[in-house]
């Protein structure tokens, strides 16, 4: 475990997201979750509840919960146990009956101390306490910063597919200690460098080429690029967020690569594949349908692939899913309407769609390529199970 110097709590810059429903900021800056100022000014009443995990708890819970104190609030905790396959009902109910036993009321908080899973569980359980409490997110993943801490959606996974039991429920403020992403693992890094490609792809052909300048200085941690990046990818998001809060239209683009990632995690079991690696192979995929389509050229899919072996992330699924493994799963995709899939595809770098004006053999012929391609090469598009080395937010 490498040690985090502690500074004095600065707030280096910050976003606005406009969502329809509620306006609140994002924050960045050095040693946040110690900032007592900062942290009590969300809670406009006298108790806050903190969920986070087995793993994050260890590193910051002591920070944040003492800092509230400080403030003069009354603090409980839930621990969950880590990983996306916990993300479940029996998690949910567990962060309920900890609100319940502590007799929260409306003016009480949640804050979410961890990365995707606690920030979706957390979020999802203020939604329907009492009707909805404000909930805070402390995203302690790049992914989180990046993704999932930002738009207010909020789930849970089911057997049959993920994320599929949910609200849309915007939090009060998203606040990013960036000393955290310092002892993130290298695994779980590279999931998050996913997401932000995304952002290039589907929305900003300026940021994309950016990073294929400045993806070996990304992947060291630069504090630069990485703090131009996550403010880029979070402002981004902020933009769709706001023109479009419940995902009726635009915002859907943000799940360029999605249908086939949610496919990836669903089929190999909750966490064996990190999202962002699903997302990273469903991108390609992606890429390589809209240019089977002829809406993009064969040199934007290589130069997608080439970003994303750059940031040490896989570009083909696994080799175990077939058509029939796909398809079972994304014909429960949250985008199916009236049994017909719609897809996120690119008609040009920086610029995606939503559609399902495809031949389902173009669709067919892709997975099957890309299957293909793992058998020629497995040594190159191996995915480690997190089982085999379970994740950790420390090296």
């Amino acid at each position: 475990m490498e040690k985090v110097i502690e500074t004095e709590p600065v707030i280096e810059s910050s976003l606005e997201v406009d969502a329809d429903s509620r306006k609140y900021p994002i924050h960045f800056g050095k040693n946040l979750l110690s900032d007592s100022k900062l942290l009590g000014s969300c809670v406009r009443g006298h108790k806050a509840i903190i969920v986070t995990n087995t793993t994050v708890g260890p590193l910051y819970l002591g920070r944040v919960k003492s800092a509230l104190e400080s403030a003069g609030k009354a603090v409980t905790v839930v621990e969950l146990p880590d990983g996306e396959e916990y993300k479940t009902i029996d998690s949910l109910s567990a962060v309920w009956d900890a609100c319940m036993e502590f007799r929260l009321d409306r003016k009480s908080v949640l804050f979410a101390l961890g990365g995707g899973v606690i920030g979706d569980i957390s979020g999802f359980a203020a939604s329907a306490f009492v009707r909805g409490i404000d909930f805070v997110q402390l995203p302690t993943t790049l992914l989180a910063v990046v993704d999932s801490a930002v738009g207010g959606k909020t789930a849970i996974n089911h057997p049959q597919g993920k994320n599929m039991i949910g609200a849309f429920y915007q939090p009060t403020a998203v606040i990013v200690d960036t000393l955290a992403l310092e002892t993130l693992d290298d695994r779980q890094y590279a999931a998050g460098v996913a997401e932000v490609i995304k952002y290039g792809l589907i929305c900003d052909a300026e940021f994309f080429e950016y990073l294929e300048s400045n993806m070996e200085r990304l992947m060291k941690r630069d504090p630069e690029v990485l703090g131009y990046a996550m403010k880029i990818s979070c402002q981004r998001k902020a933009d769709v967020v706001a023109a479009d809060e419940k995902e009726s239209g635009i915002r859907a683009i943000l799940n360029l690569g999605h249908t086939f990632g949610h496919a990836i995690e669903a089929h190999q079991g909750y966490g064996n594949w990190l999202h962002g690696e699903a997302v990273a192979a469903g991108m390609v995929m992606a890429a390589e349908m809209s240019c089977r389509l002829g809406w993009i050229d064969r040199s934007l899919v290589a130069r997608t692939e080439a970003l994303l072996v750059r940031a040490s992330l896989p570009v083909v699924p696994p080799p175990n899913m077939g058509i029939e493994a796909f398809m079972r799963y994304m014909s429960v995709d949250k985008k199916v309407e009236s049994g017909v899939l719609k897809l996120v595809l690119l008609k040009s770098l920086g610029e995606a769609i939503v559609t399902s004006d495809f031949d389902k053999e173009i669709l067919y012929d892709t997975i099957m390529l890309y299957q293909q391609r793992f058998k020629e090469n497995p040594g190159r598009y191996m995915v480690q199970s997190v089982h085999s080395e379970k994740e950790q937010a420390v090296r």
